[in-house]
């Protein structure tokens, strides 16, 4: 063997980080990532309101 060369001998520490980290996680989609829910309870009362109704009632 020349002078240069070096034996390398991995250690038990090498070794335990490969087995954790040797290899990146599997791809997650983008559609697994986003949950769409609705922000508030939806409240009938609320969509009852017409605008049209308002104009009719107070500026005709």
């Amino acid at each position: 063997m020349a002078q240069d060369e070096k034996v390398r001998v991995p250690d038990v520490a090498e070794a335990a980080r490969r087995a954790r980290f040797g290899a990146l996680p599997e791809r997650v989609r983008l559609a697994d990532t986003v949950e769409e829910k609705p922000a508030t309870v939806v409240d009938p009362a609320r969509n009852a309101y017409n605008d049209d109704e308002w104009l009719v009632r107070n500026c005709i």
